[in-house]
């Protein structure tokens, strides 16, 4: 029998006990309770080693979540893009299907925290309505199942919803979105990832934000996952106090490595009610960025993105690389800030007779000087 039922239902939830265990004020985290979902797994707890650190900063209930300083409540503009309540169709040929309103434990910093946990906004029994949306739009090739927590549902209950999707003719990519390996990774077993298997291609895309979230436990759920063929990502969170410092960044990128996940996305934090006290600068994501390319393998180097307010989708960043482009030279700035000269293609074609002259390519050079 799996244990991870039993694991779960020993989560801190209760807003006292909370507050006990962190030696804080019970009346603020029940304010913060009564607004926002709590709920903490034994296991994520128990890699808190102390109050205010990166694991505790992503879970535990702070009353700064309360403060009108900003953010709004849908950043995304998901419900203007969703046709039926479990859907959200933006781009043209992939849409998001939310199928559980549960997680495992709830981050503070999400993004839909108007409406995971609730089940009036996400439930299985918008499932059906989901399916039939999907099945009417032969433009989408690619869904990817989130919620709330797709790991969350039963084996039986996901298993539904996969063989469902695999049944439409026009569908030929599944993902899975889950934060289940990194909260409570009993819950992949080995009959999980067996039954996953029958549903190919199907990716995970799983959320680890810090390298001690890392630990034996998630790197065994997750080789489960691999060792079945299921191509493995990772979605990071750029956060305040959690991994907002290059050289965390880096360590936590090498380790993902390590157990088979490819960084595939860090985000800018969205703009959510609630979760100014997390969020960072744009300039403090573009200095991890520098920090990682050319610094570590590029295998580890995620595309750093801000998800658009206002739903104009993932738009990415990186650091200004390119220091100027004419018609004659690309100038370049390498990872160690040297700078280097590309040559342009000929847009003109030379007389036969013209004299053509030798090009010397430059190469670290700082002030590069112009080619003729």
């Amino acid at each position: 029998m799996d244990e991870w039922p039993q694991i779960l239902r020993g989560s801190l939830r209760n807003p006292d006990e909370i507050a006990k265990r962190f030696g804080l004020n019970a009346d603020e985290i029940r304010k913060v309770a009564r607004v926002f979902k709590t709920q903490i797994t034994p296991y994520y707890a128990s890699l808190i080693k102390q109050k205010g650190d990166p694991i505790y900063r992503q879970v535990v209930p702070d009353p700064a979540e309360l403060r009108k300083d900003g953010g709004v409540s849908d950043p995304l503009s998901e419900d203007q893009d969703s046709p039926v309540p479990s859907i959200v169709h933006r781009y043209p040929d992939r849409l998001l299907f939310l199928v559980s309103h549960s997680c495992a434990s709830y981050c503070r910093f999400c993004t839909r925290k108007r409406k995971v946990g609730d089940p009036s906004k996400i439930h299985p029994r918008y499932i059906e309505d989901g399916l039939e949306y999907i099945r009417s739009h032969p433009e989408v090739r690619d869904v990817i199942i989130s919620g709330g927590d797709p790991l969350m549902l039963s084996d039986a209950r996901l298993e539904y919803v996969l063989s469902a999707l695999r049944s439409i003719p026009h569908i030929e990519i599944l993902r899975i979105g889950t934060r289940v390996p990194c909260f409570l990774p009993q819950r992949v077993t080995a009959k999980l990832a067996a039954m996953l298997k029958k549903y190919h291609p199907l990716y995970v895309n799983v959320h680890f934000n810090h390298p001690d979230e890392i630990t034996p436990e998630a790197a065994r759920a997750l080789n489960l996952l691999a060792d079945v063929g299921i191509p493995l990502g990772n979605q990071t969170v750029l956060l305040k106090g959690v991994n907002d410092d290059p050289m965390v960044m880096k360590r936590l990128l090498q380790k993902l490595l390590y157990v088979r996940v490819r960084p595939y996305y860090i985000y800018q934090a969205d703009y959510v009610h609630g979760t100014e006290h997390l969020r960072t600068t744009v300039e403090k994501g573009l200095e991890v960025m520098d920090a990682l390319r050319g610094w570590t393998s590029g295998l580890a180097v995620p595309h750093y993105v801000i998800d658009a307010p206002g739903g104009g989708g993932k738009i990415p960043l990186i650091p200004a690389y390119l220091q100027s482009i004419s018609d004659e030279q690309v100038v370049l700035r390498n990872y160690a800030g040297e700078t280097f000269v590309y040559p342009q293609v000929r847009g003109k074609k030379k007389d036969k007779k013209e004299k053509q002259p030798f090009i010397t390519p430059c190469y670290g050079l700082t002030n590069a000087p112009p080619i003729p």
